[in-house]
């Protein structure tokens, strides 16, 4: 399906998100970003009010096991109730109960349990990734037929993770962009399809 941005679109709403590393503006240009996301959103206003809270009820959650919080690196994404755990976890005991806190929350649906074993990656991994992140979404914005503001990107030490609702055609193009992206080790789906 055509994408209906235009390119000037594309181009103002790149430009928004680099200068959200910068300054003040950087907080006026998030709402401005942030509200174009929650528009083209295929959730509901409810559904990603909940998704947020998800994301803020399993950190938490998390963070109450001490081996979790002291020895572990994990991300909480929600999609539509689905919550994707990334990261890394020192053994497969603590990435098991990572996931069994996640599921126990009420409101999940599913779990993607990502978590890698090993040792949290350190702060230039981490840069190298939101750097990938930005090299992918800018390419998906590039791309006249993929609406990039109905997939959410996530990196995770050079892993890259899809999600959103789509369809077949709007996921094949998505990992096509993100598999072809300097510095993607790997593309994960984590898609919803319509």
């Amino acid at each position: 399906m055509p994408h209906s941005l235009s390119l000037g679109a594309k181009a103002a709403l790149l430009l928004l998100m680099t200068s959200l590393l910068s300054g003040c503006a950087g907080v006026i240009m998030a709402g401005a970003v942030g509200g174009a996301v929650m528009v083209n959103d295929r959730r509901s206003f409810e559904t990603q009010i909940d998704d947020h809270g998800l994301d803020v009820a399993i950190t938490d959650a998390l963070n109450e096991n001490e081996g979790l919080k002291n020895e572990s690196r994990i991300r909480v994404i929600s999609m539509n109730r689905r919550v994707l755990l990334v990261g890394q976890v020192p053994n497969q005991m603590l990435k098991e109960r990572a996931a069994q806190i996640a599921r126990n929350h009420p409101e999940v649906t599913q779990v993607h349990d990502q978590l890698r074993i090993g040792n949290p990656v350190g702060f230039s991994t981490r840069s190298n990734d939101t750097w990938t992140t930005t090299k992918v979404k800018s390419r998906m914005f590039g791309d006249n037929e993929l609406d990039a503001l109905r997939i959410k990107v996530v990196t995770e030490n050079g892993e890259v993770f899809l999600l959103g609702l789509v369809d077949n055609q709007e996921a094949d193009l998505a990992v096509e962009v993100a598999r072809t992206t300097s510095g993607v080790r790997k593309v994960v789906k984590v898609f919803e399809y319509l």
